[in-house]
Parts: structure tokens; C-alpha cells; sequence
């Protein structure tokens, strides 16, 4: 039997779209969404633009299906697996498909908005709201829902999430333990989040330029992308189309420090190159890199330092995606990865928005315009977080 792990499907919800073709149509237009919340009611609200999806949680359940009392990150996350399995029918496939969902910020959504009446009064603990707080509640959620029934996990790796759930997933199949994943994550805005990321000083009030040399910070943003991966083999059982394989993925950890890279991103090389090996690829073989490309000036002075470390003179074209969504997290992984399968699908580079001036600290630039007919082969997909946890995936396009 193939186990190769095939890409059938795919779903996603964030600022620029609320499904796939959504997304796509705005990374063409390059169109940003990123603008003062809406939904989020934060001190901040008229400081810092973020990539917020333009639904209120009434209208994520009513689209859902679902409880409007579950936590936003549930919502999205149910939104956008819904769009990955609408291939799969069949009850007895999806009690064994397993579900693979990052997430780090939980039920926080909620839990901050009674906070201030629980100091006030104990009793307010014993609101229901509280029993979705954790990561992991978001995923049973999700799961329970849509009846799936296979291996169940979480990953909570800060930016790296959804990306490790797609390598989990990938591998898994790989090895024959599954034949069928529902892989990536999910991440809503929070006054918890915000607060935190403006306490390290790596927050922009201006829309972010990652790879630019007046970089300032990021954009924070919101959403949810999941992968529907199966075995090649029950792939072409159903008679699915086949979007891309996950032939290459790698975890690493240089330990460099809590929230930042080494300078030469040393964790972020070896996640790349491991990734090769897996794929069986030479660095010349890759067309393109999603780059994770934050707009701190930590993290974009590291990632292109590992870059050009790892291929020297053969440095593909690369660009952040996050120049149109913002960092949303445990979910960027995942949604970078719908972005790079629509690379390959329609052989485009979508361009690395408002970069103006290259860097001074390395040799290499971004793209800046829309490039079609890219002829791509391989995508590889950078998502690196605190704690020095560094992952990179590589998808490859299906030989007709």
C-alpha cells in the first residue's frame, strides 16, 4: 500500500477570506485586510491594526452549526475544518479520521471577558464558559462536532502549532498508523494575546513590513486552516483530486533564548535542512519559500540569515504571507500551508506587501509583484516560535 501523505482538500477562515477561494482572490488583489478591531473590545482598539475576521461570534455559529457560547478559537476552527472535510461523507471514515488542531490561546476569549466579575463574586467560577478554557477543549470540541473519531491531539508549540499538526499528521500516515487527518489550527484575537505581544515591544501601529529595513513589529490576526491528508492510497480509492503531497518536514530546537532567534537562526537552518533530507530535495530543488517573515527585527534578520546559510548562491524567491493576514499564531502554520498549496496549484508567488527597502544585514530580498506562471515544483513553508521551536514543511506538486 502508498501511505505517501496526499493534500485532498483544504480549508481556511482569516481577515482576507472565509474559505479558500476567498483567501486566494485577495492574496491576487493583494488585498491586506488589517484594520482596528472590530469584535475585540480592547484599550488598544484605536492603536493597533490587526487581521480580525469580519464576523461576530453570533455569526461564526450560525454559519458553524455550533453553540455561540464556544470559545471564538472554536468557532473558526469549526468553520474551517467544515470547508476541509467537505469531501468526506461517509460516517464510518470520519469516525476514523483523525484530527490533529493547534491552538494557544484556548477559551481565553472568555474567560478574560468574566474575569472581572469573578474577583467580584466566586460564584461567577461556576459559569460554563469556564470548562472550554484550555487548548485541548477547543479540539474535543471541534472533533466531537464533526464526528471524528481517529487519533485526537493537540499541539500548542506558540507559532510553530499548526505546522507540527501537519507534520504529526503527515508522518502518521506515513506510517500506516492513520489513513485519513484533518490537520492545522486555530487562533482568535485576545486582550490576552494583544497585551502580551505589546509587552515585548515587537507590536506595530502601523501595518507591518516584514523583510523591510524600517520593519517595527508585527501585526497580530486571527483565523483558522486545516489540511485534509490522506494515504495515496485511499486517495485514489475515493477518486479524490489530489492538491499537493507533504514530502518533507522537520522539528527543531536551538534553545537560544524564550522569545527570540539566534542571530544566524541556527534552529531555523536545521529545520530547513532536515526538511530537504526528508523530501529527498537538493536546496536548488525549492521554487519557493513561504517565509515566516513576522516583520520583528529579530525574527526577519534570523530567518534570512538561516536562508542564505542553507542555500548559499541557490536562494529561491521567497515572501511573508503575513503582510496580508498578520501573525495569527497557531494557526499561521496551517495557513501559510493553504497559501503554499495555492502556489502550487496555480503557479504563483504572492508578493511581500509594502517592502521598501531591503535590509542591511543580509544579501536578499524578498518578492514585491505578483509572479505567475512560476513554474513551481516545491514550496517550502517556514513557521518558527518561542521558545527557539522551528518547523519547516515542504509541499510538493502531483506529477500528472
Amino acid at each position: 500500500m502508498n501511505n505517501k501523505a496526499v493534500i485532498v482538500n483544504t480549508g481556511v477562515i482569516c481577515n482576507i477570506g472565509n474559505d479558500t477561494q476567498q483567501c486566494f482572490q485577495s492574496l491576487q488583489s493583494q488585498n491586506a485586510a488589517l484594520h482596528f478591531p472590530k469584535h475585540l473590545s480592547t484599550f488598544w482598539k484605536e492603536t493597533f491594526p490587526v487581521g480580525e475576521v469580519d464576523q461576530s461570534n453570533t455569526q461564526l455559529a450560525e454559519r458553524a452549526g455550533v453553540s455561540p457560547l464556544w470559545p471564538r478559537t472554536a468557532l473558526l476552527s469549526t468553520c474551517a475544518a467544515q470547508e476541509a472535510l467537505t469531501p468526506i461523507s461517509n460516517t464510518a471514515l470520519l469516525n476514523e479520521t483523525g484530527f490533529f488542531s493547534a491552538n494557544t490561546v484556548g477559551g481565553i476569549d472568555l474567560t478574560e471577558n468574566i474575569f472581572a466579575a469573578l474577583l467580584e463574586n466566586k460564584e461567577a467560577g461556576k459559569n460554563h464558559q469556564f470548562i472550554h478554557h484550555e487548548c485541548g477543549a477547543v479540539t474535543e470540541l471541534v472533533a466531537t462536532h464533526f464526528g471524528l473519531g481517529g487519533f485526537c491531539t493537540t499541539i500548542s508549540t506558540a507559532c510553530s502549532s499548526s505546522a507540527n499538526s501537519i507534520m504529526m499528521a503527515a508522518q502518521m500516515i506515513e506510517d500506516g498508523l492513520l489513513r485519513c487527518a484533518v490537520a492545522g489550527g486555530t487562533d482568535a484575537l485576545s486582550r490576552f494575546t494583544l497585551n502580551g505581544f505589546n509587552t515585548l515591544m515587537i507590536v506595530d501601529k502601523e501595518l507591518c513590513q516584514p523583510f523591510d529595513k524600517h520593519r517595527r513589529g508585527l501585526n497580530l490576526g486571527e483565523g483558522a486552516a486545516y489540511l485534509l491528508i490522506m494515504s495515496e492510497a485511499l486517495a485514489d480509492e475515493l477518486q479524490l483530486q489530489k492538491i499537493a503531497f507533504v514530502s518533507g518536514y522537520a522539528n527543531a530546537n536551538d534553545a537560544y533564548h524564550q522569545t527570540a532567534s539566534s542571530p544566524e537562526g541556527a534552529g531555523n537552518q536545521l529545520a530547513m535542512r532536515n526538511a530537504l533530507v526528508r523530501a529527498g530535495l537538493q536546496p536548488e530543488d525549492i521554487s519557493y519559500i513561504n517565509a515566516h517573515g513576522t516583520g520583528t527585527p529579530n525574527n526577519d534578520s534570523a530567518e534570512c540569515a538561516a536562508i542564505q546559510n542553507v542555500f548559499e548562491t541557490a536562494c529561491p524567491p521567497f515572501s511573508s504571507t503575513k503582510s496580508y493576514t498578520g501573525h495569527t499564531l497557531a494557526a499561521s502554520g496551517a495557513v501559510e500551508a493553504v497559501f503554499s498549496t495555492l502556489s502550487l496549484k496555480h503557479d504563483m508567488i504572492f508578493p511581500n506587501l509594502r517592502h521598501r527597502e531591503a535590509m542591511d544585514d543580509v544579501h536578499i530580498t524578498p518578492v514585491t509583484h505578483l509572479q505567475t506562471s512560476a513554474g513551481l515544483k516545491h514550496v517550502l513553508s517556514n513557521s518558527f516560535g518561542f521558545g527557539g521551536n522551528c518547523s519547516s514543511l515542504i509541499f510538493s506538486k502531483i506529477k500528472v
